[in-house]
């Protein structure tokens, strides 16, 4: 069998597990409504209960729509920046983007405490979350591509972001410090992640920033790929090294600040998704990368919301800690069975 055949039913595997693996997240819940009804629901609109209707409308199918979103998003980033820092340990959040964000939120949420007389009191909704979590990641993305312009060193870039993490970690703390138990929880809670507080209207904002950042990876695959080889040669394939740059790292933020500001800080996809689609597909072509990156991550990630919605409870866990719990035993398995990764 041709690699060409080998890919092309991958894709096609890959594709009917995330159709699957949606209805199959639709179809779990609280609130127990059989398949048959959320099928007709879904084509035809119509059910027998109105108050099933109005949950997987208004709320079931757009938590599916936001792990797919969520879950490709970081995946795709994950992707970008380990293969222009060349290191495997490189995940969506190394820029400090998601820091910036978090650091937005802590603001809006424990500024309160320690900054009441320069700040008005703002009530706390998934737009303020949002918008102050997408300030805090602007500012970032605004430093980070400074710093791009004028150093020409990549591993530096690297660093800066990691830099801007502890530094915004630390104001965070102090934040934290002089705020009370009832705003460090609420922060607390934003932090666990959540796939569940986007209705259509957040959606749409969500959804429109996803696929102008997706668009702009078609533009990137041939420089990613001269770059797993070095600078160098990237240069004499007649790559611009600083323009590639600049736009993976605009990608990147996007992505991860959007998913940050809608979905919170969630862990653990952006890094391992990568790994286990290259470990699985043996492959290092961005062509085929990305894609199946991309859908690998939103598969991963309606699986680990299945999980977390703990179906017929009333209680849902943490998405940050179950996407650890289900994802980590599986790269190790695979880099065991593999005994090799690659970059």
């Amino acid at each position: 069998m041709n690699s060409k055949k080998t890919y092309t039913n991958y894709f096609i595997l890959l594709s009917v597990s995330l159709i699957f693996f949606g209805f199959i997240n639709i179809s779990l819940g609280s609130v127990s409504i059989p398949f048959n009804e959320i099928l007709t629901i879904i084509f035809d609109g119509e059910t027998s209960k109105k108050s099933w209707q109005t949950i997987i409308i208004n709320y079931r199918i757009p938590k599916a729509l936001t792990a797919i979103l969520v879950g490709s998003g970081l995946s795709i980033s994950g992707l970008l920046m380990q293969t222009l820092f060349r290191n495997p340990l490189a995940g969506p959040f190394v820029l400090g983007i998601s820091s910036g964000a978090s650091l937005g939120v802590a603001l809006l949420i424990l500024g309160s405490g320690f900054l009441s007389a320069v700040f008005i009191p703002i009530s706390i909704s998934n737009w303020s979350l949002a918008i102050a979590s997408s300030i805090g990641a602007f500012l970032v993305l605004i430093a980070v591509m400074i710093a791009a312009k004028k150093i020409k060193n990549t591993m530096s870039i690297l660093i800066i972001g990691l830099m801007f993490g502890s530094l915004t970690a630390a104001i965070i703390s102090i934040l934290s410090y002089f705020s009370t138990s009832e705003q460090i929880q609420q922060f607390q809670f934003w932090g666990f992640g959540s796939l569940g507080n986007l209705g259509w209207h957040e959606l749409l904002v969500f959804g429109s920033i996803y696929t102008i950042a997706i668009i702009g990876t078609f533009f990137v695959i041939k420089p990613l790929n001269s770059f797993l080889l070095g600078e160098n040669y990237a240069k004499s394939l007649g790559i611009n090294i600083q323009k590639s740059r600049n736009l993976i790292l605009i990608i990147t933020c996007l992505l991860t600040g959007v998913i940050t500001a809608f979905s919170g800080p969630i862990a653990f996809v952006g890094l391992a998704v990568p790994h286990i689609a290259k470990l699985i597909l043996t492959t290092s072509n961005h062509k085929i990368l990305l894609p199946a990156t991309a859908v690998l991550g939103a598969i991963i990630l309606l699986i680990c919301d299945s999980i977390a919605q703990l179906p017929t409870t009333e209680y849902t866990l943490p998405i940050n800690a179950i996407t650890s719990l289900f994802g980590a035993p599986i790269v190790i398995w695979l880099l065991v069975r593999k005994k090799k990764i690659y970059v």
